[in-house]
């Protein structure tokens, strides 16, 4: 009996992994950029203007020292100003909410004014060590993610505050918000530099009651990076150290879609045009997939 249930179990899996598989999308290259860039790590669509923008480390990721900026890309993968914007430290996730760009910077969150090409304001945590993501909620507040001390910071109604400190986090790199919901994608239990005896895996967090929830049965997907919803209730997230892009259901079943170069980072998704585009850190260039 326990060997026919044994049985039925595996096959129960191996269906839903079937399933899985033939309902995950196709995804065919669409074009590269020259790789001009200087550690891009993450990129952002401006649908007013009809460009990308990418964050360019150019440098130490914890290091202040002045030389991270911001590029403007066409969506040809065409290079429109290499220094739109200097000024910054080590620049990764950004958030765009109307005409403001919100960019995470080592211990920074900057707000820069997009129609003035400006920095307007720089909102300082002192105890950050290693601000990564960005993300926005309905209500205009905005979250950030410190891989380094278990935390996201908000700037809620005009204040910005440690929102949330949580070793279950697990180093928390990218973030989405997904109606009631912060969804987390955590890099893992590091052990040397950023290096995991576990891998990470997609968590939720329920955004009012501030409640941490792991999304499936904790099976470690990767050193996750960017995270993206894919319109059908699954998500897109980037494996930086494995340089892959998963699919990850909210079960958690996790499919490679693509096997890159180590380095993947925090792309974006334009459902419109069924474009996904990935800054590829490491090899200085933007490539860009059409879903099909």
């Amino acid at each position: 009996m326990k060997l026919a249930l044994s049985w039925l179990l595996s096959l129960s899996t191996l269906l839903l992994t079937t399933l899985v598989l033939a309902a995950s999308p196709i995804l065919l290259p669409a074009w590269q950029s020259d790789a001009v860039f200087e550690q891009p790590e993450s990129v952002i669509y401006d649908q007013k203007r009809q460009l990308l923008y990418v964050s360019n480390v150019n440098g130490d990721p914890i290091e202040a020292d002045g030389s991270g900026y911001i590029s403007q890309l066409s969506l040809k993968g065409e290079l429109i100003n290499q220094h739109w914007l200097d000024g910054l430290n080590a620049p990764k996730g950004m958030i765009l909410v109307d005409d403001i760009l919100y960019v995470a910077d080592i211990n920074e969150l900057v707000e820069i004014d997009i129609k003035n090409n400006k920095i307007q304001q720089r909102y300082l945590a002192g105890n950050a060590k290693f601000f990564n993501d960005v993300t926005a909620d309905a209500a205009g507040n905005i979250y950030v993610s410190d891989m380094l001390t278990n935390t996201i910071h908000c700037l809620c109604s005009g204040e910005f505050s440690v929102w949330l400190q949580d070793e279950r986090l697990e180093a928390p790199n990218g973030l989405f918000v997904e109606g009631s919901e912060l969804i987390v994608g955590s890099w893992g239990n590091m052990t040397d530099g950023f290096a995991t005896a576990i891998a990470g895996h997609l968590k939720t967090i329920n955004i009012a009651s501030k409640t941490l929830e792991s999304l499936g049965d904790k099976s470690p997907a990767g050193n996750l990076d960017g995270l993206e919803a894919d319109g059908n209730d699954n998500y897109y997230v980037t494996d930086w150290m494995m340089g892959k892009l998963l699919h990850i259901t909210p079960s958690g079943i996790t499919t490679t879609l693509l096997s890159l170069e180590q380095g993947s980072a925090d792309h974006t998704v334009l459902a419109d045009q069924g474009l996904i585009i990935i800054p590829m850190m490491l090899s200085g260039n933007v490539i860009a997939y059409q879903i099909k």
